[in-house]
């Protein structure tokens, strides 16, 4: 009898555990876990994240140190040791870092290379908030916290008893230097080291450190030697140690601010940024200031795993582009540059890839964050005026890495959704120089261009990589620009020229396949042609990916593919094929290719990029309610709050801004046109309180695991069968009713009529 009342228990404790619903949450900086992601490794991406201590779109992030000083993979959640606490501005482990250098206590013997002074950690003594680290090193027998403001942080150390406590001050390789000053229990240094250039050759990231308990040791060391005499050193690689007698259980607190201008400039980001305040006051501060961004956005009715999973991607489209600008003596924005080492005015960001970020990240932004998205664009101004160029990878000057020419899109996606004042018409002229030029190096501005504008594509024969890709994504800028300029009242004939490029994907559609395919510059198609092909023609993906990269004409698309039901079957193909693949062009199964195959759905590739929107496509072709299944597929495979919690690289925020969209129940296809695509919505309630003081509510009351197809929508109280949401009107305010059901209603959506924007068939 007892056995079967504890059986009966244990399942009803089962049943209201899976059925459980969170309710409104006050405190959504505590549902993010910074760990999400960071169970990765070259050649098996779950996120390739590392757990940002920073607030929202900080200069400096902070984030432990597992792999060796220089290593991308700066920590992985499978380490066993720490070897220093590291302040990052990485954006991801493939550009590697810039600016870095790395703090650690150590105790006993006196251990200042990376390899001696590492300490075996746990996650179980292990605590990873946004806004505050804490582990606990076990050789040291040290507990090491952190919390982080923009340009400065505050670490606390609690040692044993000891008279031979230690931290270990490492400014790295490449160009560095320390200097100690013990009357003011003081370090100053710089670092040089950066790893995607070039850079002017005055790069330095300025670091000044203040401790509050005097040293009874002070000395340098270069390379892996001691220096016993000297307490400032230049050198290729240079570090400080100090030391001192503690209790047991002694605090030992040290303030941290960093500058890219001078010493003087960091010296004011620590006074202004930190002033006298104690670890936890800067702790509560950092904390508030991630409720406060967080607040844009609130969830209710979705499991425990799911609020989770939705705050933990949410929070990683706060980081990047991050500020690369200061605030001087006289309250004045500047910069240094990384295009010719001045100190200037103004706004500048740095580090991300906008083939990755122009789908969804900063639409996001300028839905959700307008404000900060201005400086972004005021920063793109900067960029311009002193590369020549727009960016297409910043980390933190121009990065020669990836395709495109999407900086455009990013432009013109913030000025059409209602971005102003600031500089557009230098901002137009800057698109137009990238459209129609090679940059200095091959990712900037457009490689190719020439054969582009009088071919209509880029040749498969003219050694040059991607080309495929290449075209179908300079025809998606070209659109961008052209809408940009209808925006600025640009006269037809400054900008009809981008109108018809736009059309220029159609130049690679291969009939006999229905996929796009490589062309050469007679005008013939590249053969042999594998649709299963990774890289050749295309980048990091094959043609079942990039043929759906039609974003700005998706009914052209479904034209070329033989109208609607065969665009939609083609669209089924993608996730009923075998995930087969061909790597012959990289020799040998790079991560990105490895991610699809092992995620069980077909061809689709949901870890990289190029394929992202395809989903949304179904609502172009008169099945909506196959988005609204695989929307949810995508979010309950792919995504989870644990460190294997993405299907591939995270990017900069662009795979978690879909997943945050796809909460919502809606995603932006088509950047640079005022229109969000539906899907269905994860969760009973949203409700997104937009910064110019307008709320949109997001109802749907019925939705559970089984209930993912739309019965009806409600759009302020009317019926509506679109299949799209007008941005403009949502940032009007909105009530959205959405309702759910088991079923798909295969009757919602399927006209014409409720299709989404196209440019062949816009009026």
């Amino acid at each position: 009898m007892i056995k079967k009342l504890l059986t009966a228990t244990l399942v009803l404790a089962g049943l209201g555990l899976s059925a459980q619903t969170v309710g409104k949450i006050t405190d959504p900086v505590e549902w993010i876990n910074p760990l999400m992601g960071t169970q990765s490794k070259p050649d098996l991406s779950n996120g390739n994240t590392y757990p940002a201590i920073a607030v929202p779109w900080g200069m400096n992030f902070w984030t432990p140190q597992t792999g060796k000083m220089g290593n991308g993979w700066a920590y992985t959640y499978d380490a066993d040791k720490i070897r220093g606490f590291k302040q990052t501005h990485q954006p991801s482990p493939w550009m590697n870092d810039y600016g870095q250098f790395a703090i650690m206590p150590v105790t006993g013997k006196l251990k200042f290379t990376e390899d001696d002074r590492a300490s075996w950690f746990t996650h179980k003594a292990e605590v990873a908030k946004p806004y505050y680290y804490s582990v606990y090193l076990a050789d040291a027998n040290v507990t090491a916290e952190i919390t982080p403001t923009e340009r400065a942080a505050q670490f606390r150390f609690t040692y044993p008893q000891t008279d031979s406590a230690f931290v270990v001050v490492d400014a790295l390789n490449k160009g560095s230097y320390i200097k100690i000053i013990p009357e003011e229990r003081k370090i100053i240094g710089y670092t040089s080291k950066y790893a995607r250039g070039p850079l002017p050759s005055n790069f330095k990231n300025y670091f000044v450190i203040y401790f509050d308990k005097a040293f009874t040791i002070a000395k340098t060391w270069s390379g892996n030697k001691l220096n016993a005499t000297d307490l400032e050193l230049q050198s290729d690689h240079t570090g400080a140690v100090i030391g001192f007698k503690t209790k047991n259980g002694e605090k030992v607190h040290a303030k941290v601010a960093s500058s890219f201008i001078s010493f003087e400039q960091a010296e004011l980001n620590l006074k202004r940024e930190l002033a006298n305040d104690s670890f936890d006051a800067t702790k509560t501060k950092a904390k508030a200031i991630w409720n406060k961004t967080l607040s844009r956005i609130s969830v209710e009715g979705g499991t425990v795993d799911q609020t989770r999973t939705f705050y933990s991607s949410f929070y990683r489209t706060l980081f990047f582009p991050n500020k690369l600008y200061e605030i001087d003596a006289n309250n004045k924005i500047v910069h240094w540059s990384p295009y010719n080492g001045k100190i200037l005015p103004g706004y500048m960001f740095a580090g991300t890839g906008f083939w990755d970020t122009f789908r969804a990240l900063y639409p996001f932004l300028n839905l959700v964050y307008p404000s900060i998205n201005k400086e972004m664009q005021e920063g793109l101004i900067n960029d311009y005026k002193e590369g020549g160029f727009l960016p297409e990878w910043s980390s933190p000057g121009f990065a020669d890495i990836m395709i495109g020419n999407n900086s455009a899109s990013v432009v013109a996606d913030a000025y059409i959704k209602g971005i102003r004042g600031y500089d557009i018409e230098t901002l137009w002229e800057a698109v137009k120089h990238g459209a129609n030029n090679e940059g200095p190096m091959t990712a900037v501005g457009r490689k190719g261009v020439k054969y582009y504008n009088e071919l209509g594509y880029v040749p498969y024969d003219v050694k040059i990589n991607e080309n495929a890709a290449r075209t179908l994504e300079y025809a998606y800028d070209d659109f961008a620009i052209y809408q940009l300029g209808k925006a600025l009242g640009k006269p037809e004939s400054e900008i009809g020229i981008y109108a018809k490029r736009a059309m220029n994907y159609k130049n690679l559609f291969d009939p006999a396949s229905g996929l796009m395919r490589g062309k050469n510059q007679d005008g013939t198609f590249q053969s042999p042609f594998s649709p299963f092909k990774w890289g050749d023609a295309f980048t990091e993906g094959n043609s079942w990916h990039y043929s759906w990269s039609v974003f700005q004409d998706i009914a052209g698309l479904s034209k070329l593919m033989g109208g609607k039901e065969k665009f939609v079957q083609k669209l089924d193909s993608v996730f009923t094929l075998p995930p087969i693949f061909d790597d012959t062009y990289y020799g040998g199964v790079i991560h990105e290719i490895r991610e699809m195959q092992i995620a069980n759905m077909g061809q689709y590739a949901h870890g990289n990029q190029p394929i992202q929107h395809m989903i949304y496509l179904y609502n172009y072709g008169g099945a909506p309610w196959k988005a609204q299944y695989w929307v949810r597929e995508a979010m309950n495979r792919l995504y989870h709050a644990t460190p294997d919690g993405y299907c591939g690289d995270e990017d900069n925020g662009q795979t978690s801004a879909w997943y945050v969209f796809s909460a919502m129940g809606f995603y932006p296809v088509t950047p640079a046109v005022d229109q969000y695509v539906v899907g269905a919505p994860l969760f009973k309630k949203v409700t997104l309180n937009l910064e110019n003081g307008k709320t949109v509510v997001i109802n749907a009351p019925t939705n559970s695991a089984d209930n993912r197809y739309i019965q009806s929508l409600k759009v302020n109280g009317a019926s509506y069968d679109k299949n799209w949401l007008s941005h403009s009107a949502l940032q009007k305010g909105a009530v959205l009713d959405f309702g759910m059901s088991a079923t798909p209603n295969k009757t919602r959506g399927t006209s014409e009529n409720s299709f989404p924007y196209s440019f062949s068939t816009a009026k």
